[in-house]
């Protein structure tokens, strides 16, 4: 990867649900589905999805810098999570599924604490907002079986994400708001 694209790690439930709405980011390079933020190197999807690792669902974006700024990622992620539930996203419960930002830098860090403290402030949810802002750990990839996924199994990631409740709590509290950031950023609209 090219010195001048930017790291961005954030966790949002299932990582099959958080790749899609990067990837079509116009300036995103490249995103993986993966592990951070545990006690066990080299952890297996069973280590995580059995809750024993200690690491979250989580994806890794390269950017580049110049044509998307990071406060549009963030602004992306969330739009695409409950950021009131520290026990999962959606049907996924426990650990392993909760919401995170991994900062890389110390203006990630202040770009996701303001971004956070805009969402609570806009009284948007009346529960508080428990996603924490924590410094990036070890990035494992996952599995190759899971990357792309909903590219390399259409049918079952569409009815996954459809039984998960995902869908639903975006159309409840983000309405249109939700389809006029992903028309404004997405690539096929450029």
């Amino acid at each position: 990867m090219s010195d001048k694209y930017e790291t961005a790690i954030m966790a949002g439930g299932c990582f099959w649900c958080m790749v899609n709405p990067f990837d079509i980011l116009p300036g995103v390079i490249e995103v993986k589905s993966g592990y951070t933020g545990g006690h066990v190197p080299n952890p297996t999807y069973s280590d995580v999805k059995g809750q024993t690792s200690g690491h979250y669902e989580a994806v890794r974006i390269v950017f580049d810098p110049v044509i998307i700024d990071y406060d549009v990622l963030l602004e992306a992620f969330w739009l695409q999570i409950d950021p009131t539930d520290d026990g999962g996203q959606f049907h996924d419960r426990g650990p392993s599924y909760r919401t995170a930002i991994f900062f890389t830098s110390d203006a990630q860090r202040q770009k996701a604490e303001a971004s956070k403290a805009r969402l609570s402030a806009s009284g948007r949810f009346v529960d508080p907002i428990v996603t924490p802002v924590l410094p990036a750990d070890v990035f494992y990839d996952a599995e190759d079986y899971h990357q792309d996924y909903y590219l390399k199994e259409p049918e079952h990631y569409k009815a996954d994400r459809k039984v998960s409740g995902r869908d639903e709590f975006i159309k409840r509290y983000w309405g249109d708001s939700y389809w006029e950031f992903m028309s404004k950023w997405s690539r096929d609209e450029q």
